[in-house]
């Protein structure tokens, strides 16, 4: 009887962490969507615009450790139905703002309930799946947020045309069943360790310091390099990491394990995943400047013609996730980033000329690459740490893929903005520039060429990086943990 209670128990914990998984990607691509009408409709400044966009992101990056870490102290359950009670009712708020500080505000605040809801959805599904079918779980994980970056754009194309208020006031009924179903379901099955301690002091300097880094990195080429805010951002931001490197090598019970950088499998994960968000990261953001700016098109269409990608990482996502149960996550990995550099190595070529299906065969491509890369890689991240260390080991997950991005996204602007005027760039993101007036073509397109051919070169970088994790059978030996794969 405990053996069927626990069979029924890992496809309903699936259950919860996948509604949470789609409740997020729906939301992000829908704001994408609207955020034009947004801009119009709050008379929003292209500073704001851009702190709506980011807000989350860079919360979400700097949030999830600590809340990784807290999650392996006192649980992952009421983490996560606080973090899907907050989200939805951040969502209302960010449907009944008046103008755009208030948007960001309550941005943020729903960034916290989704750093709540991503620092433990892994955990728990690792919790409750077996080794051997913990592959296939992720998997089913990565395509529910395919198909919703899929239906997203429309979605959000739809909704709009209705209200702009409506892609927040969507989300709240899906939060409610969501909160409810968690609430209900989920269960702690891990017996954790007592007498846990957390790490205030490293975590203070963790969260200034990384925040002030990402701040410097997103805006230092909107206001300037040597912008005195900027240079002291990145010079406190580095002395305060070093300060909490320091500090996390000399506590007790620290609030990132830094240990988990020291074996061989789990160095090698997280690097590969923080080259692959630099890689992609800001990828789909720059042919939305491309479709909309040189080709055009009109924003809701610019979002759906990156449905390709999503669709490809959708089918591919599960069956790499089967296969990294049986074969392992070292081959799958290197070769889903191999895979993702091909398609942007086809972007390179980019031309203002290029037919639009062969612009979506290379985002099939690169989605067919991140499809084989994330279910095997994750696979291999939470397959290889014990399950006290779970909600550490997913929050520095989130956290590398996170800040992959947000360096990604930071370096594309940097080199195709000097080809547009700001009132271009205005434009660009409220939605009311459309066709290349006021932006320099050909200077743009050599940036977007740049920016494109330092992805590829990054995602060979990852490949190889992802290749030397060694094989998994000497790790486990050595750790006296898992299985023979990972």
């Amino acid at each position: 009887m405990l053996a069927k209670t626990k069979e029924n128990y890992k496809w309903y914990a699936l259950s919860c962490t996948t509604l949470g998984a789609l409740l997020s990607v729906l939301n992000s691509n829908t704001l994408l969507i609207a955020l034009p009408v947004i801009a119009r409709a709050l008379h929003a400044s292209l500073e704001t615009i851009i702190w709506t966009l980011m807000i989350y992101m860079l919360a979400v990056t700097v949030m999830v450790p600590a809340i990784g870490r807290v999650a392996d102290i006192i649980g992952r359950k009421k983490l996560y139905v606080s973090g899907f009670a907050l989200f939805t009712v951040a969502s209302l708020l960010c449907g009944l703002v008046q103008s755009g500080g208030q948007l960001v505000a309550a941005r943020f605040i729903q960034s916290v309930g989704g750093s709540l809801m991503l620092a433990n959805s892994t955990a728990i599904v690792t919790d409750a799946f077996p080794k051997g079918q913990l592959g296939r779980a992720l998997g089913i994980n990565s395509m529910v947020i395919g198909a919703g970056a899929v239906i997203g754009p429309i979605l959000g194309g739809l909704l709009t045309s209705w209200h702009w208020r409506w892609i927040f006031f969507f989300n709240v009924p899906l939060g409610i069943i969501g909160t409810l179903w968690a609430a209900i379901q989920l269960r702690e099955i891990i017996e954790l360790p007592e007498g846990q301690r957390f790490d205030w002091l490293g975590t203070s300097l963790f969260t200034i310091g990384f925040t002030f880094i990402l701040l410097a990195l997103t805006f230092g080429d909107m206001v300037g390099w040597h912008t005195p805010w900027i240079v002291a951002s990145l010079v406190g931001g580095s002395l305060l990491m070093l300060l909490f490197i320091y500090i996390e090598n000399h506590v007790d019970q620290p609030m990132l394990d830094l240990s988990l950088f020291r074996q061989r499998l789990l160095a090698a994960a997280y690097a590969s995943n923080l080259l692959n968000g630099i890689a992609r990261g800001a990828v789909t953001f720059l042919l939305i400047f491309f479709f909309q700016g040189i080709w055009g098109i009109d924003p809701l269409w610019a979002g759906i013609l990156l449905t390709p990608f999503a669709l490809a990482m959708m089918f591919v996502a599960p069956v790499s996730g089967i296969l990294s149960d049986r074969y392992g996550s070292r081959e799958l990995s290197s070769l889903g980033l191999a895979v993702s550099a091909i398609g942007l190595y086809g972007l390179t070529r980019l031309q203002i000329n290029t037919p639009m299906t062969v612009v979506i065969l290379w985002m099939v491509i690169m989605g067919l690459g991140s499809g084989f890369f994330f279910s095997p890689n994750t696979n291999a991240i939470m397959g290889a740490v014990a399950a006290e260390r779970r909600g550490i080991a997913a929050g520095t997950r989130t956290m590398m893929n996170n800040a992959g991005m947000v360096i990604s996204i930071a370096l594309g602007l940097a080199m195709t903005a000097s080809s547009m005027t700001p009132e271009a760039m205005q434009g660009l993101f409220a939605g009311t520039q459309v066709g290349s007036q006021g932006i320099a073509v050909q200077e743009f397109m050599n940036g977007l060429h740049r920016a494109f051919w330092l992805s590829f070169i990054i995602s060979i970088v990852a490949a190889v990086v992802a290749l030397m994790r060694g094989p998994h059978e000497v790790y486990y030996q050595e750790t006296g943990s898992g299985s023979n794969k990972a």
